[in-house]
């Protein structure tokens, strides 16, 4: 179904969100501040998670009983679906492959080349179901673990292999957890630490305050904030767009009328007196220049005018 740009302007969308920390930090608790969350517990930590910030969960065994609990009647009262961690999903998928497909594993059990593109197109089609037909916010937490790159010691997201591109692709949103002057705080900017991921006006390191007893709604606002955004950008592409239209519409009617090249130095007057917006001005002196040149009128350079004159100062619009 073909839907109108401005349409997004009363559209609410999902965020795909991953976060990333050392173990200790508060990543689980932070992921559950999204909107209504349902945990999947793959990584049986929510033991840790302080009592009263702890949601519904489920505790799969295997990705087919992850799979089998992920139906749209079981998930009615949800809005984000929480994978915790990321590293131990793709572990249960790993099991899953290699059970679909021997030669995506290898004698002792751990994946082959083959096997983790198995796992790498396994991993975005899960993300994109979540996302697209289950119509969820996913939030993904994986462990951090530190590389030396040089002299410089980097943060990456705990993850085997080749998967760690499969991860990041489908994700609008993807930041790291630190402790900054004994604040905890999240970056969504790409660093010499770090990779990150920003979107839609949210980028730069942001403050995590602390609950001390009080609602955990972080990532609530975050995704509130992220939608304010996305309309008010599509209000302001609204606005640009009928700008443009409105100069291009004035141009067109101008250039229309022209007979002669005294009322073509008249359109482009009119041309370099507008307040251009987005490719408006490209575009009018094209329409302007066409016209010309189907009147048969030449641009003298040297007189800085169009002219119906042929002569040695002249050259074809």
């Amino acid at each position: 179904m073909i839907k109108k740009a401005s349409e997004i302007i009363n559209t609410d969308k999902k965020i795909r969100l991953l976060i990333a920390g050392y173990p200790g930090i508060g990543k689980t608790t932070l992921a559950l501040s999204a909107p209504k969350p349902l945990l999947i517990d793959v990584d049986r930590g929510t033991d840790r998670v302080e009592a009263r910030y702890r949601t519904d969960f489920i505790q799969p065994n295997t990705y087919e009983e992850l799979l089998e609990d992920l139906v749209p009647f079981n998930l009615n009262d949800y809005e984000t679906l929480v994978i915790d961690t990321g590293g131990q999903l793709i572990k249960l998928m790993s099991a899953y492959v290699i059970k679909q497909n021997a030669k995506n594993g290898q004698r002792d059990g751990s994946l082959s080349l083959k096997g983790y593109g198995a796992v790498g197109r396994e991993f975005a089609r899960f993300v994109d179901y979540c996302y697209y037909q289950l119509n969820k916010h996913v939030v993904i937490v994986f462990h951090a673990k530190e590389e030396k790159d040089g002299d410089n010691t980097r943060l990456r997201i705990l993850v085997e292999g080749q998967t760690k591109d499969n991860v990041w692709q489908p994700m609008d949103l993807g930041g790291f957890m630190e402790m900054q002057n004994n604040v905890r705080t999240i970056g969504f900017t790409n660093c010499e630490r770090y990779y990150a991921k920003g979107t839609h006006g949210i980028h730069g390191v942001l403050t995590i305050p602390e609950l001390n007893g009080n609602q955990n709604g972080f990532l609530t606002n975050l995704f509130h904030q992220i939608n304010e955004n996305i309309k008010a950008e599509a209000k302001e592409a609204e606005k640009e767009k009928k700008a443009y239209k409105k100069i291009i519409d004035t141009i067109k009617e101008a250039t229309e009328a022209i007979t002669t090249p005294s009322e073509a130095m008249e359109v482009l007057d009119l041309i370099n007196n507008q307040k251009h917006i987005l490719t408006s001005e490209k575009e009018s002196k094209s329409i302007l220049f066409d016209k010309t040149k189907e009147l048969g009128f030449k641009w003298n350079k040297l007189k800085g005018e169009f002219t119906d004159e042929v002569s040695d100062d002249t050259k074809s619009a």
